[in-house]
């Protein structure tokens, strides 16, 4: 099982200890760092910041949105970072959701897995720089012909020579279709919530993507990247219970009222009627109730809590369910230091 340490995306500041943690997870023998964006930070600069002071840990994305570049776009800032990183980049991306996509970025959000097909078949048409980069689809047409087009333009091989046209390319997805989407197009998956205990459901989606025409990999060499808070602690009820606020906000407050991605997520898992019940809660503003309303179990499937020995135990499980890197945040060096020991020691 390897580690990586997620940055996530800023708050109101910068973090001040961001490079103490990226320092202190490459000395631990962690696999990667992680950075992500929503509606305020990037992820590419403060991975090519902080990453520039590392000489082994991969440096990823988790995620980059679709909507905030175009295909090419994101190639180049990824290309770019592999040759700067000296072949360590990682590039995860996700679709967002229609509250971010459309709100934020001023795109539509309809037909996201075409988009993600079509965005990725470009990306590994300009790594792979055998030919000038053309795309029929209708997403994102290369050269560009709609409305208010010159007809001047070209396709274009990139100026740069890729240092790896296989480059790792993660999805962020969490739908069936998504997923299977991932297994078939993506060398791994960041799932945001994973519960090993629902681990066969997760690989049926996974080999239905594994079993179509051109899969990339299969499931013996696929990368499971999940969030995953590893708390060592004598106090397991008390952990989970300070675990329920962000959780909560997740089932009941993001996304719209219909179409909410992380609640659909906790209703395939088990928890449908809970999650109907946070997420009303939080619509009639009884934030409180719905926070209380998390069960306890549902906290506990998408973490790792407990003694050392707990966590030691409950690990193979995780390992059975196909997860090969637990993705992990880290309120402090001391913190990271007891995850690394208990998980990295095993």
């Amino acid at each position: 099982m390897k580690l990586a340490l997620t940055l996530g995306y800023w708050g109101a500041q910068p973090p001040a200890d961001a490079l103490a943690k990226v320092l202190e997870a490459e000395r631990l023998g962690f696999d990667a760092v992680f950075t992500a964006e929503s509606w305020g930070s990037d992820a590419f600069t403060p991975l090519a910041w902080w990453g520039s002071q590392t000489s082994r840990i991969k440096l990823g994305t988790s995620i980059v949105q679709l909507s905030a570049r175009t295909p090419s776009g994101t190639a180049m800032a990824a290309l770019t970072m592999d040759h700067l990183s000296g072949g360590r980049h990682i590039l995860g991306l996700g679709v967002s959701g229609p509250q971010v996509v459309e709100g934020w970025y001023g795109q539509p959000f309809g037909k996201p897995l075409a988009r993600t097909r079509e965005y990725i078949g470009i990306i590994r048409q300009i790594l792979a720089r055998e030919a000038p980069v053309t795309n029929d689809g209708p997403h994102y047409p290369l050269p560009y012909r709609g409305p208010n087009s010159l007809g001047l333009g070209k396709p274009l091989r990139p100026i740069v020579h890729p240092l790896r046209a296989d480059l790792p390319i993660y999805l962020g997805s969490e739908g069936p279709k998504n997923i299977a989407l991932t297994a078939e197009v993506a060398d791994g998956w960041l799932p945001i919530y994973y519960a090993p205990r629902v681990g066969d459901m997760y690989k049926s989606w996974l080999a239905e993507g594994f079993a179509r025409p051109g899969a990339r990999q299969s499931a013996a060499t696929f990368e499971i990247a999940t969030n995953c808070q590893v708390v060592v602690t004598d106090d397991i009820d008390g952990t989970l219970d300070a675990m329920k606020p962000m959780l909560g906000f997740y089932i009941g407050g993001m996304g719209a009222k219909d179409m909410n991605f992380h609640k659909d997520v906790f209703g395939r898992m088990g928890y449908e009627k809970e999650a109907e019940e946070i997420q009303d809660l939080f619509f009639e503003g009884k934030r409180d109730e719905a926070i209380a309303a998390v069960p306890r179990q549902a906290v506990s499937d998408i973490t790792l809590v407990g003694p050392t020995a707990k966590i030691r135990d409950d690990l193979p499980m995780w390992k059975e369910a196909g997860v090969t890197t637990l993705v992990i945040g880290a309120r402090s060096l001391d913190e990271m230091r007891q995850v690394a020991e208990v998980v990295l020691g095993a």
